[in-house]
Formats: C-alpha cells, structure tokens, sequence
C-alpha cells in the first residue's frame, strides 16, 4: 500500500519527490523517506511519522542538489513506524537506495542468506534484503538495470522496487510484480510512481508497467524490458484531470471535498453513456450483445465499500436482468472454490484497480474461463487491464482515505451495467429502461439540493461527539447502505458501529438495544414494491419501545415515520432502486462531521491506506 515516486530530470529533485509523496500519501504515512544521487554520493533522509516530519528535517538540513532520486511514503507490514525501518533502504556500503511497496515473502531466507555473508541489518523490514542483496547484485553485474534483472527472480511475493546508484547518477530503475507501476513521459523529465497523481501536475502522459516488467529512465528516455529482459512495447494514455483535482481547493479536508462532489462523480459517470434514454455502452467491447445473452450467472467480487456497491447492484441486475448473481468478498472468493465457467460474467470493482485481493480474484476468474467485466476509477490501472472490459466511472480523483463520491460512483456503474444487461437479454421494454434512465439524470441535481442542506447533520454530530456506540438498520438495497454508514463511522470515529439487515433484528441484535442506544434506520420507500416500508416502521417501533434514540433516513413525504423517530433526515423523491445514491450522503457526511468534532483526522485514519495492494 505504500507511495513510490522517481524522477531524472532538470528540477530541484528533492521537491518533485515531495510534492509526488504528498498526493500520494494516502496510500500509507506511518513514516517517509527520500535519496538522490549528487557530486556527494547518495545521500538519503528517512523519518518515521507522517510527510510533514520529513519535511521539516529537509527544510532543516537541506540534501545536496541532484537531478535524480526516489522517495516512498510508507504503510508499514514488516516492523514498526520508526526512522530505522522507514524507507530508502541502503546497499552496497551506502552507494545504492532502493524503495519498496508490497511483501517479499521469502525475505527470511534471503536475510539468512546475506547475514551469513557477512551483511550487517540496521531494521526489521523485508525490503532491507532486497537492498543488500541488488547491492552485491550490483558489483556483480556492474550495472542497475542487470543488477535488477537478476534480483527479482531471487524474490518471491508481490512487490515494486525503485532503486539508485551512485555509479549511474542519470538512471532509476523500477521493477513490479504483482504491485502497481507507471511511468510519466515529460519533455527532458521522466517519472516512476505508484499512481499518476504523484507527477500529473508535470505531465499527462503515462503508461502503466505490465506485471514482471522493468523500467528504466533517464532524463532523456525511458526503456521498458520484461524480467526475461526482452523489450517490451507498449501505449501511452493521458490523464484527463489535472493537478488541482488531487488538491483541497480550500477544503477542511480531502473528504469534506469529495463529499461536496458527488454531483459530479455521478454525472461524469453517466456522461455519454445514455442515448435517447437507453444505455449506451460501447467500452464493452468483447462483452457484446451475443456474449451477454450467453450468460447465466453474474459474480461480482470486492473488498469493503465496494463490496456494499455490490450489494446494491445485485438488487439491480436481479431486479432488472433477471439472472442470478452473487456477491462475493474478493479475498475469499478464489479460496471457497467457486462454480465459474465460460458462462459467468465476473465483475470487479475498485476504485485503484490496484486492489491486490480483487486482483487475484480476477485473475482465478480469468483461469476458470469467466468472461470479465471491471469497474474502475483509474485509468490504466492493472484490473482494468486484465478484464476483458472495462467501465471508468469518471469520479476524478479520491484522495481521502474513507471512500466517498467512488461509492455512489461505483452503483451508477453497475445501474447502467444491469440496464444494459436487461435491454440485451429483452427482460425490460425501452420504456421501463427510459423510466430508470430520467430518475439517473435526475441524481445529480438531487444531490446538489441535498448536500446543500445537511445543516441538520452536522448539528447532530456535534451532539453525539462523545457516542461509543451507533447501531445502522436498513432492508433491501437499505440494508448495503447501512453498512456502508457503519463502515464509515468505524473508519474515521474509532468507535463501535455495526450495520444489521433490519430483518434480522429480532433473531438477535436486538438484544444491543439498552436506553439512549442511536440507531440510524435507512426507511425504504412507502412506493417499494414488496411493502417493507411498513415492515421497518415495525421496527422502529420495536427499538423505540427499548428506549433507542432514532434517526431516520426517509424519502420526502414519508409520514408514516414521524411518529416513531426522533430525527428524521429526508431525501429527495427517487426511484426505490436507486435510493442509496442519495440515502448514503448523510450517513457519509455524519461520519466526516463526527470524526472533525472529536478533533481526529478524516483524511488519514490510523492504520489504513486507501490502496490495499498487499493480501
């Protein structure tokens, strides 16, 4: 989950690396580090903490100037965030630095291996061997670029290494394996990082590394060989935002902003993509009508707040398509050994397309023969690659760590998804897919009326600041929503929050309701087809009478709840279906305002990163 960023080029190297680890620091800040090449040697800064430590120590005692170097920031798996185990690591008596993201499985070994030849270890991280070891490698080869090729085949896990020598002072060399990596094509400047953000304000051109391929740069070209040292071709795109996207703007926080930008992240999604009222999506591809119609099952697979999109979309394509699908956890889907053939569509969400538990379970898809679908919010990203299509939500980019716009994002993705699976397989007339296409229009300016008056939350939150304990109740595509809203609580208020399907109150949660207990309740539409409207009513009722504390999230004009909960927050009238793009607003922003009246950081939570890159 780590940030990595090289450069070669003219600038003042030290504050490119810094300003890239900055838009970057959301994929760890449990410690930082930087090394550039210069007259001096390779000199290197590397403190535990967040960016904000590291850069006070440059600003303090300057590195040498340079035109060439690499800096990580840091989400820690082997040893504890100090400045002993914060990368660079150090090799070949000090005249090389590598960075690492990812794990390196048979690191024990290698460090048996090298403290028997006489290697002294100053951490307790898995990347200090590969340091050591590409630094004997080195002296060995006699050049980086051979050093690395010989490395990798000595490592096992998934990783991405960015390293320097003093002996080549125009040269960083990467390699990834299993572990994300591009590279940034500028005019007599070139870039390596983990995400395009990191050097987007330089240059919109990248090209994202296939797995087992290294990358060589120089200020003045960029090589890419694959670990069998072969040269490799491959395409450029352009990033179609720009630097300002991935800044505050003047913002409170990251969150705060991405929250006020819902309205756009779904229009962007649904831009282009509804023609004459009927989906259009052509970035399908090999997914063509013939092959959709083939297909007998769907299985969507992701991890946390993608996970409840899903959720929401299984209501959908079930709802709309008529055809079973299933959601899955995608770091346990490959190990319950699921029935996946020729006629399954798999669908992956995340919103890196780095995420390394739906990877795997994209690529155990592909091995059993599924067709592949990928909704995504990075471009080039490594899911996006290996599925067969793909469906860019557009969302621009996340930089908080709790996921926001991406979520609602993510359901306008597989909205559009299930309608276009419906029109294909004739389960919809086009006027009923024309009557779900208006109501998608219609969201994103029922979001601005809506984020325009969440007053009421952020009064709440201040009210509840010192809560322990939130309960989340919601049946249907509700009942995703309420995980969601207890997800993100757990995320940025450090406090025991927990999601129920309404339905299962009486067989057991209900036992958790004592006086004062705050219970949100996500309230299906009174319109819903199946009547749970009154059903949840029932419920609150239930928790009412055990002293709970009631807020509800209900449609405008809902009556039948007033009597029963103390709050009510509205939303604007939609249909039952596409309710939690607009249910789940208030549930993010309680979160954000409740974790700003404790006093914490919603950006950056501890102990998480935004990119789970490591299983």
């Amino acid at each position: 989950m780590c940030g990595i960023v090289g450069y070669a080029g003219p600038r003042d190297t030290v504050e490119v690396l810094l300003e890239g680890l900055g838009r970057l620091e959301y994929r760890g800040y449990d410690s930082a580090g930087v090394a550039v090449v210069g007259a001096e040697g390779v000199s290197s800064r590397k403190r535990g903490g967040k960016l904000g430590v590291l850069r006070s120590s440059l600003d303090d005692a300057p590195l040498p100037e340079s035109g060439i170097g690499i800096g990580h920031t840091r989400w820690a798996t082997h040893g504890g965030p100090t400045d002993e185990n914060a990368h660079p690591h150090l090799g070949d008596d000090g005249r090389l630095a590598l960075i690492h993201n990812g794990i390196i499985e048979n690191f024990a070994e290698l460090r048996a291996e090298l403290a028997e030849a006489g290697e002294t270890f100053t951490s307790d991280t898995d990347t200090e061997a590969a340091a050591l070891l590409l630094g004997r490698l080195h002296r060995e080869h006699g050049d980086l670029r051979s050093a690395m090729l010989a490395l990798v085949g000595r490592l096992e896990g998934q990783f991405t290494l960015l390293a320097v020598h003093l002996d080549e002072p125009d040269v960083v060399v990467g390699a990834c394996h299993n572990s994300p990596l591009l590279v940034g094509f500028g005019e007599g400047e070139q870039f390596l990082a983990s995400d395009v953000s990191a050097f987007v304000r330089y240059t919109p051109t990248a090209r994202a590394l296939g797995n087992d391929e290294i990358a060589v740069i120089t200020p003045t070209g960029v090589e890419v060989i694959g670990f069998d040292g072969e040269p490799i071709p491959g395409e450029t795109f352009e990033v179609t935002w720009d630097a300002a996207a991935a800044e505050k703007g003047g913002w409170s926080s990251f969150m705060a902003k991405e929250v006020s930008e819902d309205p756009e992240a779904v229009a962007n999604t649904l831009r282009g993509r509804i023609v004459d009222g009927l989906p259009s999506l052509g970035e399908l591809g090999a997914l063509d009508d013939e092959t959709l119609r083939g297909i007998d099952r769907v299985q969507i697979v992701a991890c946390g707040t993608a996970a409840y999109s899903a959720m929401v979309g299984e209501y959908a394509i079930e709802t709309w398509a008529r055809i079973p699908v299933e959601v899955d956890l995608a770091h346990e889907y490959r190990y319950r050994d699921p029935i996946v053939d020729e006629r399954t569509l798999v669908i992956s969400i995340s919103q890196s397309g780095e995420t390394m538990d739906t990877k795997m379970a994209v690529q155990h898809a592909i091995e059993q023969g599924a067709r592949t679908l990928s909704i995504c919010n990075t471009q080039g990203s490594t899911i996006a690659r290996a599925s067969e299509a793909v469906l860019y939500t557009h969302a621009g980019p996340e930089v908080a760590v709790a996921s926001t716009k991406a979520f609602l994002a993510q359901v306008v993705g597989l909205l559009l998804t299930g309608l276009h699976i419906a029109r294909v397989r004739g389960t919809m007339t086009d006027e009923a897919i024309r009557e779900v296409t208006e109501a998608l229009e219609a969201l994103p300016d029922q979001l601005r009326t809506l984020l325009a008056e969440q007053g009421e939350i952020r009064e709440l939150a201040q009210w509840m600041s010192d809560t322990r304990s939130v309960l989340f109740l919601g049946r249907h595509v509700g009942y995703p929503v309420a995980l969601e809203g207890a997800l993100k609580l757990k995320e940025l208020s450090y406090i025991h929050a927990e999601g129920f399907a309404a339905g299962e109150l009486k067989h057991g949660p209900i036992a958790l309701i004592e006086p004062g207990q705050v219970v949100f309740v996500v309230v299906p539409s009174p319109r819903h087809q199946q009547g749970l409207h009154a059903k949840v009513v029932s419920n609150i009722q239930e928790i009412r009478a055990r002293g709970a504390r009631v807020i509800a999230v209900a449609e405008a004009g809902d009556a039948a709840v007033m009597p029963y909960a103390n709050q009510v927050l509205r939303i604007p009238l939609t249909l039952p279906l596409l309710e939690p793009v607009l249910s789940v607003v208030p549930l993010h922003v309680f979160a954000l305002e409740l974790a700003t009246a404790k006093g914490l950081d919603v950006d950056q939570p501890r102990n998480l990163a935004k990119s789970v890159t490591v299983e």
